[in-house]
């Protein structure tokens, strides 16, 4: 029950990404999709990080500056180049890489359980992708293909670099480092490439709003507790949600057709994340979660799920059953009360 919960949270972080089309599409200004990754990240993040007054300290200043690029800044900025060098659908497709890649990392880095499973259902729900947004007009740019594959690769590292390295601090502290770390390798792309805009609204602050609290905060802790939690193969593909999700609100907010063919791609979607979240649980799993995995383990806080790291129990003799421990223990506590007290006269 606790392993389902979590990952029906998990998977409410890359729905709320596949709200991030609409949003941008009906609240934002036009032609700024940089500054829409430093307003998604940044302020958040910069706020984030006020609240919890958490700063890192000796390696993980790098750590985090890293884990911020590859899962927030690189990919970010890889995307929007995809996105409009190629169509949709085909950015989205190239995007889709991102399980596929983090199933073989998490084999050869983590040394995860080789899982037939995560390997099929990564390839179906590419397939389902596929079916889902490409359309006739799926031309191909050399430029577009290179960025949209380096950016599910991008999210694919970072993801098992997280998982590899845990996190020292509690989750809202290790989300806010990458936030702002993200959020400030855009700001020179952002001010060379796009400039500052010229005003503002209220209706471009409420999409801000929704990406930055919801599609940044809320959706990456929720994101990196279940990547800290679950086996990397496993919990990787749930980002297929994000196109299904943008697909249905294209169909039902702005009244875009959905045919058949999309429609199979949907259910070979869903059909793809129920495929993965089966079989054995993480914790059968060598390696799979990070609750008592050898992954991060150095560090206070190691998993996601807003505990500390548990101090090792101490060793007990295998010789002894548990009767006999028993017995021995209430033995061990009746002289530690007796043996303060003076010996008997006889």
């Amino acid at each position: 029950m606790i392993r389902t919960r979590l990952i029906a949270a998990t998977a409410l972080a890359p729905a709320l990404w596949g709200t991030t089309y609409l949003v941008t599409t009906e609240l934002l200004p036009a032609d700024r999709p940089l500054l829409a990754a430093v307003m998604r990240a940044l302020p958040v993040g910069l706020v984030l990080l006020a609240c919890t007054r958490d700063l890192p300290c000796g390696v993980w200043w790098w750590r985090s500056a890293v884990l911020g690029v590859l899962n927030i800044g690189a990919f970010f900025a890889l995307l929007f180049v995809s996105a409009y060098r190629l169509p949709g659908g085909v950015a989205a497709t190239l995007g889709a890489v991102h399980p596929l890649i983090v199933a073989v990392l998490a084999v050869v880095v983590l040394h995860e359980a080789a899982r037939a499973r995560t390997f099929v259902a990564a390839g179906v729900g590419l397939a389902g992708v596929a079916l889902l947004v490409l359309g006739p007009d799926a031309a191909a740019d050399p430029v577009g293909v290179v960025a949209g594959v380096l950016g599910g690769a991008s999210t694919a590292l970072g993801v098992v670099l997280t998982k590899r390295w845990g996190r020292p601090v509690p989750l809202l502290s290790f989300t806010a480092w990458q936030l702002v770390w993200g959020g400030a390798f855009l700001i020179g792309p952002m001010l060379v490439l796009e400039g500052l805009p010229e005003r503002l609204t209220w209706s471009h602050g409420a999409g801000y709003a929704w990406l930055g609290v919801l599609g940044g905060v809320v959706a990456y802790v929720l994101w990196f507790r279940g990547v800290l939690a679950l086996p990397a193969g496993q919990v990787s593909t749930l980002a297929f949600l994000a196109p299904l999700v943008a697909a249905l609100l294209g169909w039902a907010v702005l009244g875009q057709t959905l045919t058949l063919l999309q429609g199979v791609g949907a259910a070979v979607i869903v059909a793809a994340v129920a495929l993965a979240q089966g079989g054995p649980t993480a914790s059968r799993e060598r390696g799979g979660a990070s609750l008592g995995s050898d992954h991060g383990h150095r560090e206070a806080y190691d998993h996601g799920l807003g505990r500390a790291a548990a101090a090792p129990a101490r060793r007990r003799d295998p010789r002894l059953g548990p009767v006999a421990r028993s017995v021995l223990a209430s033995r061990h506590a009746r002289h530690r009360r007796t043996a303060g007290a003076p010996p008997r006269s006889r």
